[in-house]
């Protein structure tokens, strides 16, 4: 059964998404959700909500799937399991600390996978399954192939977004909103900057980064054919009117068994685009064709206010029940009614009389007890027993009717006790008290010189597709001393036989470690025997998060740069720490190549700069695979600020080297090791001195 997941940014689209046809809701309860702009919900409406959905047969999805802080913990607890007493039928979450507190607090609770986490390949669902969750989303960005790949062999649950906006970066892996603006897409309060206007010289007169809302409205029977479980429509910022329509369109369709209609793809279109619609990741066809920007024009009234209608005035009937009745002579009447999961409900009337004129018969039962217009129950069947003779009022079989189907409403809707336990945030581990080693990661092969190398950091990174091409880098690295490759946050299934191939020649050149910064790369990382590490790509919020790590077996992990010094130093550190401490650091990972959107072929090599509306040029390079990295305009640079991260209890402070010369590379290092007067002309303390949202 292919079920209809749809966004639910108040009570009221609760509602509105139910009566069009959602086989299950999501929305958020306090401040842990991806969506803390919205209206989200209270305690009562939460509750509220919950019994509504289940009356109606609809689940309840709670969205807890935001970076977390240790501080936050205990009211993130509060949260769930308050959820947990209120019935939803399973969480989403995006920190892997959140899931090790929800495993105490909520055992039994369903846990799911949010597009958050990045999850793109079989390994990553492998990995979730791993953890426990029973089902994951899918970064938005793979193709048909890729999807049903996954699906045949996935042993969870598999969700897809269907219908809604596009991040221009993977979810999970953008930072822009933080870094720029302080309010973090992470934690749930994205600006949106892709939305704004940019250029590739002075002006910003373009939105190169805008991405059309998806719709795979013309692909529903066919995902429904790769396995997929779950089709999820954006928006839990849009408006009850908004949800209905979209809802109500993709339900008739599935259980139609067909696609939209023109007359409802128009509808779609009017009810919410940006020029229109794409299905180009799907198709595995990018390009500017997917690019668009909401035009204001007039809201689409006629078509919200027949919405409204509907899900105001009317009640879907979408629960199948069976009634029963017994009528004896010299007993009370017998009413009962039993649901399609078994829930039962029986009611007792007046004693019949014996009829004078004409007698009651199993038809006229039938036809009473079918009545069932305005609740969500529709009579399939009536099993009646009516002896000979008999009478009973019309009227108390109506009343009899009435108050079966108020108990099957109660009973449907009260929700059973949840198994709740206690968070303990465990043993605290003492900070490091010796300073950090110096760490530096590399782009390109060229940037690394054996004046680098005589520098002696504790661990130096290559990026893997350097490394494996370039063997003389990997024998000049290691004379310096320890050397690891950096693997790709993105990595499809179609990719992992050339990574493979690739892990094999840097670990025959004596490549010991992998800095790997997803789910996805930690299989092969681990078969080709390298020791692990995190990137700041796992985003590391909390300690919780870093004995999930621990379990999976890594040597140290990065902490998020999303994260202040004083957040970072009062972590417990079960394992290794690394800190960013210099670089441009990045901002989104595209898996839409805007340097070959601009001209057309292929121009990586060129220096290629985005500028916004200040004028500040962002560097855009090219990410393994074909993609784009988008970096900072600006370089984080502590190396004035030293005594600060070395109280942080951290093993290593890492160099991000980028879009430096090997000169620069070297003067760089030199400056942190106390050996130097460098220092970048235009820098940034990043967001390690000031609150992000």
């Amino acid at each position: 059964m292919l079920e209809l997941l749809a966004p639910a940014g108040s009570p009221e689209a609760v509602t509105a998404a139910v009566q069009a046809g959602a086989d299950a809701v999501y929305l958020g309860y306090g401040d842990f959700n991806a969506r803390r702009n919205a209206k989200n919900f209270s305690l009562e409406e939460l509750a509220a909500a919950v019994s509504y959905c289940h009356v109606r047969g609809a689940k309840v999805f709670l969205t807890l799937n935001t970076l977390v802080s240790d501080r936050e913990l205990p009211a993130a607890a509060r949260t769930a399991a308050e959820a947990a007493e209120a019935g939803v039928d399973a969480v989403l979450i995006q920190d892997l600390g959140v899931l090790r507190m929800l495993r105490q607090v909520a055992p039994r609770l369903a846990v799911h996978g949010s597009t958050q986490l990045t999850v793109h390949s079989l390994d990553g669902v492998r990995r979730c399954a791993e953890l426990g969750m029973a089902r994951v989303v899918l970064s938005r960005e793979l193709s048909r192939d890729a999807i049903e790949h996954i699906c045949l062999n996935s042993p969870i649950e598999i969700e897809t977004f269907v219908h809604g906006a596009l991040c221009m970066c993977y979810s999970g892996q953008c930072f822009f909103s933080s870094v720029i603006g302080g309010r973090s897409g992470n934690r749930g309060l994205c600006a949106q900057p892709c939305r704004l206007k940019y250029g590739w010289g002075e002006r910003a007169d373009a939105n190169p980064l805008s991405l059309k809302d998806m719709s795979l409205a013309g692909h529903i029977q066919e995902l429904k054919k790769l396995g997929v479980k779950c089709l999820k429509i954006e928006g839990r910022m849009k408006r009850p009117e908004y949800v209905s329509v979209v809802t109500g369109i993709y339900a008739r369709a599935i259980r139609e068994s067909r696609e939209p209609t023109p007359e409802e793809l128009a509808q779609l279109e009017a009810a919410f685009s940006r020029q229109g619609f794409t299905d180009g990741y799907y198709l595995d066809r990018k390009g500017p064709e997917m690019f668009g920007v909401r035009e204001e024009g007039q809201e689409p009234r006629e078509l919200f206010a027949q919405a409204r209608t509907q899900y105001q005035s009317g009640e879907r009937q979408c629960v199948g029940v069976v009634f029963y009745a017994m009528i004896r002579p010299g007993e009370p009447v017998q009413v009962g009614v039993q649901d399609e999961v078994g829930h039962t409900v029986t009611a007792s009337g007046p004693v019949p009389e014996a009829a004078r004129t004409r007698p009651l018969t199993a038809e006229t039962v039938e036809k009473q007890l079918s009545r069932t217009g305005g609740t969500p129950f529709l009579c399939t069947r009536v099993r009646a027993l009516v002896e000979p003779e008999l009478s009973v009022p019309v009227a108390a079989l109506n009343a009899l009717r009435r108050e079966v189907l108020q108990g099957l409403a109660r009973e449907r809707g009260t929700p059973a006790a949840p198994e709740l336990g206690t968070f303990h945030a465990g043993v605290r581990y003492e900070n490091r008290r010796e300073p950090p080693v110096l760490t530096m990661s590399l782009r390109r092969a060229d940037q690394l010189t054996r004046e680098l190398t005589e520098l002696r950091p504790a661990l130096l990174y290559l990026p893997l597709e350097e490394a494996a091409a370039h063997p003389e880098a990997v024998r000049l690295a290691l004379e310096g001393g320890r050397v690891g490759v950096t693997l790709p946050r993105v990595c499809w299934d179609r990719e992992r036989e050339e990574l493979r191939r690739q892990l094999a020649v840097v670990r025959d050149l004596g490549v010991t470690d992998a800095l790997v910064g997803t789910l996805d790369l930690i299989a092969p990382a681990r078969e080709a025997g390298l020791a692990l590490r995190g990137d700041f790509g796992l985003e590391v919020y909390n300690a919780q998060s870093l004995k999930e790590y621990k379990r999976f077996g890594f040597a140290s992990c990065t902490a998020s740069f999303e994260l202040k010094l004083a957040q970072i130093r009062d972590l417990s550190k079960c394992i290794d720490l690394e800190m960013l401490v210099y670089g441009r650091l990045p901002l989104m990972l595209t898996e839409n190549c805007i340097i070959r959107n601009r001209s057309g072929r292929c121009a990586c090599g060129n220096p290629n700069l985005l500028t916004d509306r200040k004028g500040e040029r962002f560097p855009v390079v090219k990410a393994p695979g074909c993609r784009n990295e988008i970096l900072n305009a600006k370089k984080l640079f502590l190396a004035d600020k030293q005594a600060d991260y070395r109280r942080a209890g951290i093993w290593g402070a890492r160099l991000l080297f980028t879009t430096e010369n090997p000169r620069e590379c070297v003067q760089v290092a030199e400056r942190y090791l106390g050996r130097g007067r460098y220092e970048p002309n235009d820098f940034t303390r990043g967001l390690y001195y000031r609150d992000v949202e």
